[in-house]
């Protein structure tokens, strides 16, 4: 299923007329539809492959406000889970073969049920991943968490869009870079991104601008050789990750009047190898109401999974969300771009489209 629509619902230029006074200039329907692309190529349309990953977006507070930002979080936002619907998804998670469960918000772990329900999941044996924003671990009330995650055997995946300090401040706020490599040497003292510490730390990059990131495993060497040389740093994995035309992403290309050239730049590299690893196949996405999505992105656009299939985590039923067909958009030709991307980074070693 297509859907023509690409502004959130309640999005200030959401309204179809102040859509033709503002945007008059962009050519939305310029965009071939991604399920036409798909068809064009001979490839079938999106389909799960199994829930090995739920994806629980568990509010959107968050002691930040970035600008590449696709959830729209921030200290303003009052959007929180509540302890029933977190008591829904551990009844899922302990009943069916959900391999892992990565908590994102905003900021996950300002969420008051945090810490009970990562001591919950990992009681169940499964996969935790938390991702963090790094500078909430310097925050007042905070300062204990790295160590709960350490003894919980959380695995971190951490914010971290560029290793030079310009450049992260300009994305994330002024002062973000420092906090973020205190809280990193933080980490590094409890074991995290050590060799054989079992303790994994993974960093992710969002380009700056309407740019597709450049290959994993070279930015990777970067970043490792930068953070290693200037602050002593570890880490296990960078995962480098499109930044999606959704939210304040999508509000600053509309700004700049960079909609259309970045859509066609996402198009032109479109790559066929991708679709098959896209994270939507093994993924389900839960927002902080317990309504279900086939990804993170389809959440922040409120584009729910099929009405053929169960929508809240309380109707959650795996023989009949284990192999839905995927709601997609125009967006999801961020996934495809290039090498791919996901929220576990480059889905290839090859980013050339074919």
């Amino acid at each position: 299923m297509t859907t023509p629509t690409l502004l959130r619902q309640g999005h200030p230029l959401s309204d179809p007329l102040r859509q033709l006074q503002i945007l008059e200039p962009v050519d939305v329907t310029a965009v071939t539809p991604f399920e036409r692309t798909l068809a064009e190529r001979g490839l079938p349309a999106l389909q799960a492959a199994g829930v090995k990953v739920l994806q629980i977006n568990v509010g959107k507070l968050c002691n930040q406000t970035c600008t590449h930002c696709h959830v729209d979080a921030g200290p303003e936002r009052r959007e929180i889970m509540t302890r029933e619907t977190f008591e829904a998804c551990l009844r899922v998670i302990a009943s069916n073969g959900i391999e892992t469960v990565d908590l994102t918000g905003g900021a996950p772990e300002m969420n008051p049920h945090f810490e009970w329900f990562v001591t919950e999941v990992r009681r169940l044996g499964r996969r935790v991943i938390d991702r963090c924003n790094l500078t909430i671990l310097t925050a007042p009330g905070f300062t204990h968490l790295p160590e709960f995650l350490a003894a919980q055997g959380v695995e971190v995946v951490a914010s971290l869009p560029c290793y030079l300090e310009e450049n992260c401040d300009l994305q994330r706020g002024a002062g973000v870079f420092a906090k973020s490599i205190e809280a990193l040497q933080i980490f590094n003292s409890l074991g995290y991104g050590i060799a054989h510490s079992g303790l994994m730390l993974s960093l992710v990059y969002n380009p700056v601008g309407p740019s597709l990131p450049p290959a994993q495993a070279k930015l990777e060497a970067a970043y490792r050789d930068q953070l290693r040389s200037r602050f002593q740093i570890e880490f296990n994995r960078l995962y480098t990750i499109t930044n999606m035309p959704i939210s304040r992403f999508l509000d600053d290309l509309l700004r700049s009047g960079k909609y259309e050239e970045y859509m066609q730049k996402l198009l032109a590299m479109f790559n066929p190898h991708a679709v098959e690893a896209v994270m939507c196949r093994s993924t389900l996405s839960v927002d902080w109401r317990g309504n279900l999505y086939d990804c993170d992105f389809n959440q922040m656009l409120e584009l729910p999974v099929m009405p053929s299939v169960p929508r809240t985590i309380q109707e959650f039923d795996i023989s009949r969300l284990a192999t839905r067909p995927i709601v997609t958009g125009r967006h999801c030709y961020g996934c495809t771009a290039g090498a791919g991307s996901s929220c576990q980074g480059a889905l290839l070693e090859n980013d050339l489209p074919r």
